[in-house]
């Protein structure tokens, strides 16, 4: 399917319309009942505090010299520096995207760029994320997030080549590169792409313009975090460029690991539309049927990814901060329960990498039927 085919793709919201109504109903109240607000709250901005402390006190502390050496010490706080990394896109900049952050639109948009300081570019990640991934879940040729590139088949409808056959082994070495695709090609290749399906123009945001800043934000983060440190730093500037590799492969498994132990797993689906673009399900049904949780007991797990062990709740409510997704999972369930919608979720995140892992063994089988190029 055609990225291009994306607004002749729909969700009929008549079909199976009264689970999202009731689920809403029950939603609302909670916060109404509890007096309190569905967007960040004090322990929302402590975290955040917290988080970008994690990736930028290590860097200080060796760009100032209070920490030089050794290398084995060096190492260890850039590796510190890609948690944080993975921190700020988990928990910081994810809910000031989707406007969940602060109810202060303008302090969910300086938030929202804080993916530039790792090295990303918010527009893309808004388009990429919000627009395509939340709304065409697990739909092959519309949703990037299963479409890492040729080497990897994360989708039953995608291509197969022998060797995928193998991604479940080199596949985890792969996710670790996926912050990499950010600095060099990805970003731009996105926002040439993104203006031709017309996203940019929904955003409000002009080609041109968008590329000298996306280029700006590019050369203020290589000097800030490479150019820099290969400076002040009283080691051999290739040292620094593996530090710099370690801090960005750290990142990018995390990402990998934790965003598609979500949705690329044995009991979700893949669900394509009819010749006419419908969607055989309800847009809600749909995100319940391609969407899983997992870890949701582990409360110091679920702190640092940014409650993205409930990516069901997440992707019913991606305009409600995850600090509610405790609170309002078990209305959720059992939403899903009366309506006879399967609720999954997996105990633990080391059960869910294990059965990614079955799942990107399985789709690394050859096919009985061959799809076309």
């Amino acid at each position: 399917m055609s990225r291009g085919l994306a607004n002749q793709v729909y969700f009929d919201h008549n079909i199976e319309a009264d689970f999202l109504k009731t689920l809403r109903k029950r939603v609302n109240a909670y916060f109404s009942e509890n007096g309190i607000s569905r967007y960040g709250n004090m322990k929302m901005y402590i975290k955040s505090v917290a988080i970008l402390g994690l990736y930028l006190t290590p860097y200080f502390l060796m760009i100032s010299g209070v920490i030089t050496g050794p290398f084995i010490v060096l190492l260890g706080l850039w590796v510190l520096m890609g948690f944080g990394m993975a921190g700020i896109g988990c928990s910081i900049m994810h809910d000031a995207n989707h406007g969940a952050y602060s109810k202060n639109q303008n302090i969910n948009r300086v938030m929202g760029h804080m993916v530039n300081l790792i090295g990303g570019s918010a527009i893309n990640w808004k388009i990429q994320h919000n627009v395509l991934h939340h709304t065409y879940t697990n739909v092959e040729g519309l949703d990037e997030d299963i479409d890492p590139g040729p080497l990897m088949r994360l989708s039953p409808h995608k291509k197969w080549f022998k060797a995928h056959k193998f991604q479940h082994i080199y596949g985890w070495f792969l996710y670790g590169l996926m912050t990499f695709l950010w600095l060099t090609t990805k970003d731009y290749n996105q926002l040439f792409r993104y203006h031709k399906m017309g996203l940019l123009k929904v955003q409000k945001v002009s080609l041109w313009p968008q590329l000298f800043r996306l280029i700006l934000g590019k050369i203020f983060y290589y000097g800030l975090f490479l150019a820099l440190p290969m400076y002040m730093l009283p080691i051999p500037w290739w040292q620094t460029l593996v530090l710099f590799t370690a801090m960005h492969f750290t990142t990018g498994f995390l990402f990998g690991a934790i965003f598609q132990t979500a949705h690329v797993m044995p009991t979700r689906e893949y669900p394509l539309p009819d010749e006419t673009g419908k969607m055989k399900r309800n847009w809600a049904i749909h995100q319940m049927m391609t969407t899983m949780n997992y870890s949701p007991n582990s409360r110091i797990f679920a702190w640092y990814i940014g409650g993205l062990n409930y990516q069901v709740e997440h992707h019913l409510f991606p305009n409600i901060c995850h600090v509610h997704y405790p609170g309002i999972s078990g209305i959720v369930r059992q939403t899903a329960e009366e309506f006879g919608i399967p609720y999954r979720s997996t105990s633990t995140f080391i059960k869910a990498l294990g059965e990614h892992a079955m799942m990107l063994k399985d789709l690394g089988k050859k096919p009985q039927v061959e799809l076309a190029a």
